[in-house]
């Protein structure tokens, strides 16, 4: 049995002020690549980890501690004591602002629970393996693919601000969901510098720089309604472009780019200036992304000459389905 899903864009959190009543709340896109394909059998010995040879990644331990902890959950969640065999076909760096960290534990989830001829939905795979305590994006990407918007947690629930990696609480629902256009281009940006932030130094932040001023969350909250989400319907690039970039320079995504290296601020106005009406850093980076429906080869081959060859660049597109299981 294998899975097959893929990266995500997170474009900002919507509310950690919490004024009215709720928390977090996300916005995001779900991509066609980079990808994440793994195979899934039973193990006669202990839970076995391997790599088809055309996978090159660094700090395996990292990846592995991640699907060890989605099996051992799932295995007590089902009353089970069958160890089995991972097989990655695909992968793709975590802690890149990509979101690998959820659809790498879904997919185990899912592995497992139909090797198991278990039906579980995807807020039920997510509680079981705790993901999506802050944004829903990553377990709706996975489920449903397309752009997304998510209706954060009630602050009866959910009553401090933590990233998911350290909220247990539930998925958000899920209030928006549309098709991204095909004809919309994404150029993901990825500097080579340190990770971003994580574990610890995540939570510490979120922490620090929160409740933003509600001034912010009721700006994103109007740009979202009233900009981003009707120039989606339209297909209007020039007025989703325009939402994306105000909404960046706002609250809690504002916070997350000032803390950033000077290359990724410097990589987004050199992006900028390359005439892309959309730009961006997904999550808390360092990826950054820029989305235009103009040929694309002119602009990847300036932005290698512009960074030195120093960032790792790829062209893909959004993606309007979930996790394909075969």
């Amino acid at each position: 049995m294998e899975i097959e899903t893929s990266a995500r864009l997170h474009l900002s959190l919507i509310d950690l002020n919490g004024l009215e009543g709720r928390l977090d709340g996300g916005i995001g896109i779900t991509l066609e690549k980079p990808s994440l394909t793994i195979e899934c059998s039973e193990s006669w010995d202990d839970t076995r980890i391997i790599y088809d040879d055309n996978v090159n990644v660094q700090n395996r331990e990292l990846y592995e501690s991640k699907i060890i902890d989605a099996s051992n959950k799932m295995k007590e969640y089902l009353k089970i004591d069958t160890n089995y065999s991972f097989k990655i076909n695909e992968i793709y760096p975590i802690h890149q602002g990509l979101g690998l960290g959820t659809q790498l534990a879904l997919s185990i989830a899912k592995l497992i629970a139909c090797s198991n001829n278990v039906e579980l939905n995807v807020i039920d795979l997510a509680k079981i393996i705790q993901r999506g305590g802050t944004s829903g994006i990553g377990v709706y990407s996975f489920d449903r693919g397309g752009l997304l918007i998510d209706g954060g947690h009630n602050k009866s629930i959910k009553k401090d601000y933590l990233p998911s990696s350290a909220s247990k609480v539930a998925p958000p629902p899920l209030i928006a969901r549309y098709n991204f256009p095909k004809d919309w281009n994404i150029i993901l940006a990825t500097p080579n510098i340190p990770q971003g932030a994580s574990g610890k130094k995540e939570v510490n932040i979120f922490q620090k720089y929160s409740p933003i001023k509600i001034n912010d969350v009721e700006r994103i909250s109007y740009l979202t309604l009233m900009k981003l989400m009707p120039a989606i319907v339209e297909e209007d690039l020039e007025n989703f472009g325009d939402s994306v970039n105000k909404i960046q320079e706002l609250g809690f995504k504002k916070v997350e780019k000032q803390l950033q290296d000077a290359r990724i601020n410097n990589l987004l106005d050199n992006m900028k200036e390359l005439g892309i009406p959309c730009v961006g850093m997904s999550s808390f980076g360092p990826t950054c992304f820029g989305i235009t429906d103009s040929n694309t080869k002119k602009i990847i081959k300036e932005l290698y000459n512009i960074t030195e060859n120093d960032t790792q660049i790829i062209r893909t597109n959004g993606k309007n389905h979930g996790s394909i299981l075969r």
